[in-house]
């Protein structure tokens, strides 16, 4: 895509510009971006509205799906070796995890995962981290993973910061921050190119 047309795509989410006629009821006129500048805030925003998006879409899945969706994340930043061995555990008799990421190929240090589908002012405080980890020392495991499409109580956190498993908290804007990242549940919709002049062509 050339110049112009990233332009013109990006046009309609840029605030349209102050006249420039002298009145003295108006504000000052706010500094001009660069074009790039406006193509960045452009992406911003629209990655703003993915991120919001895909939460959502999060919260209104199967407990199922959303258990798989976390392994895969997990499995996507590099956890689970070369081989990606993960799995979801869920369902009756999970034992209170339901995800395991095996680090090693005999799966002798293992992190366990808890996935809670809330609802955003559904908050996971104190007593669920402290069943979570009552999960882990059954299991005789270390490493643990507690992710959630809400947010954790200050209890939940402070909690979790002291007991020595120190499981990890991933709230729902830091999943879907790493799903964007990694690519997960989502996909590259339009790429542009910006072109500039080549100095060394010139020499």
């Amino acid at each position: 895509m050339t110049f112009r047309e990233a332009n013109q795509y990006f046009k309609p989410f840029w605030s349209p510009e102050v006249s420039k006629q002298p009145n003295s009821t108006t504000t000052p006129k706010v500094a001009e971006l660069d074009p790039l500048e406006k193509i960045d805030d452009g992406i911003n925003q629209l990655t703003a509205e993915t991120a919001e998006d895909l939460l959502e879409r999060l919260r209104g899945t199967h407990p199922d799906f959303f258990e798989e969706a976390v392994v895969q994340v997990l499995l996507k930043m590099g956890y689970g070796g070369a081989d990606k061995r993960g799995r979801r555990i869920g369902g009756s008799g999970d034992g209170g995890v339901d995800g395991v990421i095996d680090q090693d190929p005999l799966g002798l240090d293992q992190i366990y995962i808890q996935a809670k589908r809330y609802a955003e002012k559904n908050t996971v405080g104190r007593e669920a981290i402290q069943a979570f980890v009552g999960a882990l020392h059954g299991k005789g495991a270390t490493k643990g993973i507690f992710i959630t499409t809400s947010t954790f109580t200050a209890g939940a956190k402070d909690y979790a910061a002291v007991v020595p498993s120190r499981p990890v908290l991933i709230d729902g804007e830091r999943l879907v921050a790493l799903m964007l990242k990694y690519r997960v549940g989502v996909q590259v919709r339009q790429t542009f190119d910006v072109l500039a002049v080549d100095e060394d062509f010139f020499e």
